[in-house]
């Protein structure tokens, strides 16, 4: 099993996760045009998509589904909240709704979701496994739930929100109500707490781990970097960074 990180921030979300014959895609922030140009950075093309999940119905994680679905052909998976509140009647004929605590299987791979608290209708994050590697992901939560540690333990490759640095998030020019809403327990996690989540989830399996979803404005790759390493100790060299514009390239599992 391998991943790709096709964009990641509050301008779009996509990652790919492929084993054998299956490739899925988790969240569709992109439009058709600018999905098929990332895609076809990876030697992908939208046709090699078998599948898309949905994290939460939020325009930089949802904003291009109903385009590409009508597009490529893809079909949706996503919890029933989700699909309510991005609206049922544009997505008819292109939705599947999952359960945000009910493990499934698309193809070769298996997927676990699991309920984050995120300020969106039924958000949910996954962990994917192909019987021999796991990967766990989670970019949009305002807290650390003991049911995410629990879903994200024993994972080989990790995808973890690093969204702000406190001390720039506060310094910041952005409106009091969206600094508490950012730094609430329905926002996004910031560094520190990302650097806590991440100790409990330390092994020696544990491969590569990919700080993403860091804002342009209130973080930046160094720091959330020395926030995780502080973790990782002498292991950095599984530690990388996911950009908006970039994303994150092939790393196996």
């Amino acid at each position: 099993m391998r991943f790709a990180i096709l964009g990641s921030g509050s301008r779009g979300n996509a990652l790919v996760v492929e084993s054998g014959q299956t490739r899925l895609l988790v969240d569709v922030g992109f439009g058709p045009t600018e999905m098929a140009r990332r895609l076809a950075r990876l030697g992908l093309a939208p046709d090699a998509i078998h599948h898309a999940l949905i994290t939460h119905e939020h325009s930089d994680h949802m904003g291009g589904a109903l385009a590409c679905a009508r597009r490529f052909g893809w079909r949706l998976f996503l919890t029933h909240g989700s699909l309510a509140g991005f609206g049922e009647a544009r997505l008819h004929g292109h939705a599947s709704i999952i359960d945000s605590r009910q493990t499934f299987a698309l193809d070769d791979i298996s997927i676990q979701p699991f309920p984050v608290p995120h300020d969106a209708r039924e958000p949910v994050h996954f962990a994917f496994s192909d019987g021999m590697s796991r990967l766990g992901m989670l970019t949009d939560a305002g807290h650390v739930t003991l049911h995410m540690v629990a879903s994200l333990q024993g994972c080989h490759a990790l995808v973890l929100e690093c969204n702000h640095d406190t001390e720039l998030l506060m310094q910041s020019n952005y409106p009091p109500a969206l600094k508490r809403r950012i730094s609430g327990a329905w926002g996004h996690l910031d560094n520190a707490t990302s650097a806590s989540l991440l100790r409990q989830l330390l092994h020696p399996e544990l491969r590569q781990v990919v700080a993403a979803h860091l804002s342009e404005q209130n973080n930046c790759p160094q720091l959330a970097c020395a926030a995780l390493a502080e973790v990782l100790g002498c292991s950095t060299a599984i530690l990388g960074v996911a950009s908006q514009d970039q994303g994150f390239g092939w790393c196996p599992v």
